[in-house]
């Protein structure tokens, strides 16, 4: 069984995978790598197999946790991303290498366990990495530094290494590292939208004028749509009162909408609903996001806290979409609450002024008014 072969030829598989690491030109390896990180990958890949060979099912959380430790340790060795991607790969190709110059039998299921488990670490890891070195940051240093420029820098490094395992072979698209691709070009999208709006946000004076709802919700479900594929959630829109209208900044309001839909899409769980509508209450414009990510957590937390707690098991970004939210929001002269509903999910609510002029035609939401 592999486990057993990994057991019984650890040190010619350390050896040849730390052959691997001196001598491959970039990225260079370090002291460290070679006495701990080799090692460490391959008990804990003996421990994930040994799982298996008892009957005992994979399941797939359970190694992401793993990873995600092991991709801490390893950062705290002083350890790059890009060394922690590699050292799996390099790992992986040195056993397959061994297993078939010794001619052990090893199974093709086995095999498949092995690069599942390869494809899961690389993704993890990355994704630990990345939050971690968002963690690093205080609010303060963030947001001196320029937390804009800090989050980009971080995307776009977590998206360039799991394109970089994707295209060396080891992994399929499909598979989780794919998906860490995926989720990092989509939460660069929402990065760049909220801080368009918070530069709108401090432009004074915002472009106002009448926007019918209806118009406005589907210009966001537009993107929404893509959003929920990419979470496999389900996404509605339910039907709004086309006589609805409020005076806004159309761009900042829909930012507003689609962070708070960003927001549902992060925590809802696949398969779940979340649900995007809009109503008239009393004299408000009342939009409604609801979600199903089981309720909210017992925190002493501000939700729309800028840097503040998050909630469930997606811990990517700084929390920043919520903040951004109820700025654009109360700019308008509404606000911002969350009702939850433990066990179940959480509602979002933006109540916003009605505009009750009696005009002819209003503006689509895209348009401006110059």
């Amino acid at each position: 069984m592999l486990h057993e072969f990994l057991v019984s030829y650890r040190d010619a598989i350390i050896t040849r995978t730390q052959k691997k690491l001196t001598d491959r030109p970039w990225p260079l390896a370090s002291t460290s790598e070679l006495e701990h990180g080799v090692p460490l990958f391959l008990t804990q890949l003996v421990e994930i197999l040994r799982s298996e060979a008892a009957d005992q099912p994979i399941v797939m959380t359970s190694i992401g946790h793993t990873a995600s430790r092991h991709g801490a340790e390893l950062i705290a060795m002083g350890f790059n991303i890009s060394q922690v991607v590699h050292d799996y790969g390099d790992l992986c190709q040195a056993v397959t290498e061994l297993a078939v110059e010794l001619e052990i039998p090893i199974t093709t299921e086995e095999f498949h366990t092995l690069n599942r488990c390869l494809d899961t670490a690389i993704a993890e890891a990355v994704t630990e990495h990345a939050r971690i070195t968002a963690q690093g940051r205080t609010s303060d240093e963030a947001e001196r530094t320029g937390e804009l420029a800090h989050d980009i820098r971080d995307y776009l490094s977590t998206a360039v290494f799991a394109y970089s395992a994707l295209r060396r072979g080891a992994v399929a698209i499909n598979g989780s590292t794919g998906a860490v691709l995926g989720r990092s070009l989509m939460s660069l999208q929402a990065l760049v939208d909220s801080s368009l709006a918070s530069i709108r946000l401090a432009s004074a004076p915002q472009r106002r004028q009448p926007v019918t709802v209806d118009a406005l919700l589907s210009d966001v479900a537009l993107s929404a749509a893509l959003q929920a594929e990419f979470r496999r959630v389900q996404f509605v829109l339910e039907p709004v009162d086309p006589a609805l209208a409020v005076h806004a900044d159309p761009q900042l309001l829909a930012s507003a909408v689609m962070n708070l839909l960003n927001n549902a899409f992060k925590f809802t769980r696949p398969g779940g609903r979340v649900m995007l509508r809009a109503l008239r209450h009393e004299q408000l414009v009342r939009i409604e996001v609801a979600d199903e990510c089981g309720g909210l957590p017992d925190s002493n937390g501000d939700l729309f806290q800028p840097f503040g707690d998050r909630r469930g098991h997606d811990r990517s970004g700084l929390g920043l979409g919520l903040s951004i939210a109820r700025k654009a929001v109360r700019a308008h002269g509404g606000d911002i609450q969350v009702r939850n509903i433990p066990g179940y999910g959480c509602v979002f609510v933006a109540d916003l002024p009605l505009f009750a002029s009696d005009l002819p035609a209003l503006a689509p939401s895209g348009s401006e008014v110059r």
